[in-house]
Formats: C-alpha cells, sequence, structure tokens
C-alpha cells in the first residue's frame, strides 16, 4: 500500500507542476500503475460529478460572454470606490459574493485591479485587502449551491438523507464568519503603506505614477448584461429550491414507489437550460463563451477530477480495509483529525472539488457523520498554502506597490496567515453550529 501511494503522491506533485490540464492527465499515468501493476480494480470515473461542472461551467461562461460578469465588476466598484476606507472588511465578501454566485474562484480575477487600485489610492497597504479577498474567494467555493466541490459533496451525501439545504445552512455561515475573521486579523498587516520600504523604494525609482493603469467605472446600463444575470441567479435560486425540497421535484411511479429526479439531474437541466436562454436572449455567439476565462477555467477542473479523483478513488478503494484498520480508532477518537488531513490532500491537488471527490470517501467509510463532514468541508480551502495558484499570483502581480508579496522563505508569504485564520475559525464554527443544531 505504501509503494501505492506513493506513485498516487507521484502524480499528483508532478500533474501540479504541469499546470493546466497536467494534474488531470497525470492522474491517467496514476491510475495506470494502480491498475497494471499493482492489479487494482479502477473504480467507475465520477461522470455525475463532472457532467455538473460542465452545466454550470456552460451557464457561467455565456453569462460572462453577454457581458453578465463585466456588469457585476462595475457595479462592485463603484461600492468598493463608495468605501474606500473600509476597502480591507469589504473588499473579501465582494469576492466572495462572486463566486457564491458564479461557483468558481477564478471570476475574482476581474475584482482584483481594482481592490489594489482604491487601496492605494485610499494609501491603505493593499496586501491587507488583496489577501484576504483571494482567500475569500476560495472559502465561498465551499458554500455555493452550484461549485464543482459542493455538487461532489451533495452527490456522495445524498445517501444520508442529506439535502442541499443542510450543506449550505453550515457552510455558509461558517464560512462568513472565517472570512470576517481573516479580515479582522489583516487590519494590521504590515507596515502602513507610506512607512513600507518596497512602496518608498518605487516611489523613489518613479515607478508609482498614480495615473497609470487609472481605471473608471464605466455604465453599468447594458440590458443583454443584466438579462443574462437575471437568468444565471433565477437558475442558481431553482436550484436551491429543489435541492433543499425533495418533494417539489418531478418524479414517476417505479415498482409502486414515488422516484423523483435526483439533484445531479436537476443542475445539468438548469444550468444547461440556463445557457441556452442566455444566448438565446442575448443573441450571444456560443464560440465566444468558450473563449473566456471562466470555461478555461472551468473545463481544467473537470479534466483534474477525471484522471485525480479517479486515480485517488481507486486507491482509496483497493486499500480501504488497510486504512480503515490503520487510522481508525485514531479518527474515532478525534474526527477534526480528518479536517487537517482534507486541507493536506488540498495543498497538493489544488482543487477543492478534487480533494473532495478522492478524500471524502474516505471520511464516509470511516463512519464519520455527515454533518461533522459538512463542518470539516472548508478544510479543503488549503491551495494558498503554497502561494502559486493562479488567483494568488495575480494579487502579487496586480499590486504595484510591492506589499504583497511571496516571502524569502516562500511559505511566509501575504495569503498565509488569512488563509489559515480563515479555515481554522471556519471548521471550528462548522464544528460548533453543528454540535449546537444537531
Amino acid at each position: 500500500m505504501l509503494i501505492q501511494f506513493l506513485f498516487v503522491l507521484t502524480a499528483i506533485i508532478v500533474g501540479a507542476r504541469l499546470g493546466g490540464i497536467g494534474l488531470g492527465v497525470m492522474g491517467g499515468i496514476g491510475l495506470g500503475i494502480l491498475t497494471f501493476v499493482f492489479g487494482l480494480e479502477p473504480t467507475s470515473p465520477p461522470i455525475d460529478v463532472m457532467l455538473m461542472i460542465v452545466a454550470v461551467i456552460s451557464a457561467a461562461s455565456c453569462m460572462q460572454a453577454a457581458g453578465g460578469l463585466d456588469l457585476m465588476v462595475k457595479i462592485a466598484e463603484r461600492f468598493l470606490r463608495k468605501h474606500p476606507s473600509h476597502i480591507t472588511l469589504y473588499s473579501p465578501f465582494v469576492t466572495y459574493l462572486f463566486t457564491f454566485l458564479a461557483g468558481t474562484g477564478h471570476v475574482a480575477y476581474s475584482l482584483l485591479p481594482v481592490i489594489a487600485e482604491v487601496a492605494h489610492e485610499t494609501k491603505v497597504r493593499p496586501e491587507r485587502p488583496l489577501a484576504i479577498a483571494v482567500i475569500a474567494s476560495q472559502q465561498a467555493i465551499t458554500a455555493s449551491p452550484i461549485s464543482a466541490a459542493t455538487v461532489a459533496l451533495l452527490s456522495m451525501l445524498t445517501g444520508f438523507g442529506i439535502s442541499l439545504l443542510d450543506i449550505l445552512m453550515i457552510s455558509i455561515p461558517a464560512t462568513l464568519i472565517g472570512v470576517l475573521a481573516g479580515a479582522l486579523a489583516s487590519l494590521r498587516v504590515g507596515k502602513e503603506l507610506a512607512d513600507d520600504p518596497e512602496y518608498r523604494r518605487r516611489v523613489a525609482e518613479g515607478m508609482m505614477n498614480d495615473e497609470k493603469d487609472r481605471r473608471h467605472a464605466p455604465d453599468i446600463h447594458n440590458r443583454k448584461a443584466l438579462a443574462s444575470v437575471v437568468v444565471f441567479l433565477l437558475a442558481t435560486v431553482a436550484i436551491v429550491f429543489f435541492g433543499s425540497f425533495e418533494s417539489m421535484r418531478p418524479g414517476r411511479l417505479i415498482d409502486g414507489k414515488w422516484v423523483t429526479v435526483s439533484m445531479p439531474v436537476i443542475i445539468e437541466i438548469l444550468m444547461l437550460a440556463a445557457a441556452a436562454i442566455i444566448l438565446l436572449l442575448t443573441r450571444t455567439d456560443g464560440i465566444k463563451a468558450t473563449q473566456g476565462s471562466v470555461f478555461i477555467a472551468g473545463m481544467q477542473a473537470v479534466v483534474a477530477i477525471f484522471g485525480i479523483a479517479w486515480m485517488g478513488d481507486t486507491f482509496l478503494q483497493g486499500n480501504m480495509v488497510a486504512l480503515k484498520e490503520s487510522i481508525e480508532g485514531v479518527v474515532t477518537e478525534m474526527p477534526w483529525l480528518f479536517g487537517i488531513a482534507l486541507f493536506g490532500m488540498s495543498i497538493l491537488l489544488y482543487s477543492q472539488a478534487a480533494t473532495v471527490r478522492a478524500f471524502m470517501p474516505l471520511g464516509i467509510a470511516l463512519g464519520i457523520s455527515p454533518f461533522l463532514l459538512i463542518a470539516m468541508f472548508p478544510a479543503v480551502n488549503g491551495y494558498f498554502f503554497i502561494p502559486n495558484y493562479p488567483t494568488v499570483v495575480a494579487a502579487i502581480n496586480f499590486d504595484r506597490t510591492g506589499t504583497t508579496r511571496i516571502g524569502k522563505y516562500v511559505l511566509n508569504h501575504s495569503f498565509m496567515m488569512p488563509g489559515l485564520v480563515a479555515t481554522v475559525v471556519a471548521v471550528a464554527a462548522g464544528i460548533l453550529l453543528v454540535s449546537l443544531f444537531r
């Protein structure tokens, strides 16, 4: 088993370094070794999860192509410019809301330059709002009803009578509390901007022209963009509704028993329909939808889940007996340790959804309470730990003052403190909510 695990770990590390679809395709090599060398039986690939992600990404991509995402950014920019002195507290909740609605943290790209500029104009150290804004965009993935990670978790827990509403009632308040804690902790990070040595050096060398890259919020009145946002939000609301009230889903009698349509199918239908309605209403070119950042990032996630999750599931199922015997006693006594394992795995996989799909089955097999697994769900937001994730790198590049940075020892970077605070507090809040209301 140890040798198999080393091959799995090697595939993950090499895939992460390759970037893009590298993580997913390296999962194919790992799966091949497990199958042909060690004789493990391949499990079924996570088809339902992948199809749900494709449907959601299709709708979000059509909204982006129709200008809906730009519209949301313009509204957010106006809001932030009206409250510049509170940029550190407000910006993370803006990026949280964007991710919550779109289901992907990559929508933060559009907001990061706005946050960096408003902070600089107000003489607030840009590191403070930028770092926690990136962390908040990741935390929201584990609260969004249409994110790939939430969809994956729901598909695993439906057999325990867990509804989408059950997940959201824990994950939304827990992650919001975590983001607030991270924002409050960020208020005093580093020196004030005027006293920062790197910023002063850049000013002295003439690198900080205040008029450079100055942005102005353009007119937000665009009917096509607004229509795309409304359609997407209505589809999202419908998903939450049907996920919360099973009796409202369509169904049919099978052998005398009323069987409702499953949530994966509901999500796929509603999001594909939303994508089509957006294209028809706004007369947007469908090719344009495939060229945006949302579609590209989403398809990379699908490939990652296909390869890595399939490999991880095959490894876990093939060694489940041995794994349970070795760690069952410890996890039973201290189930919160499983949250640490989730966090560590997410650092390697660079994907909340892939971490859920690859590792949550072990928690279920170990007999951990489904509600406790939901409480530990935010622990999969660990890929800020190594500062090479795209949104992390983007935030560093957008900060022209140089305050958002990777430290001398790599791990002492701008995102470490707010990331750890937000994640630990979110998990703790989730566990507290479960203990109080379950």
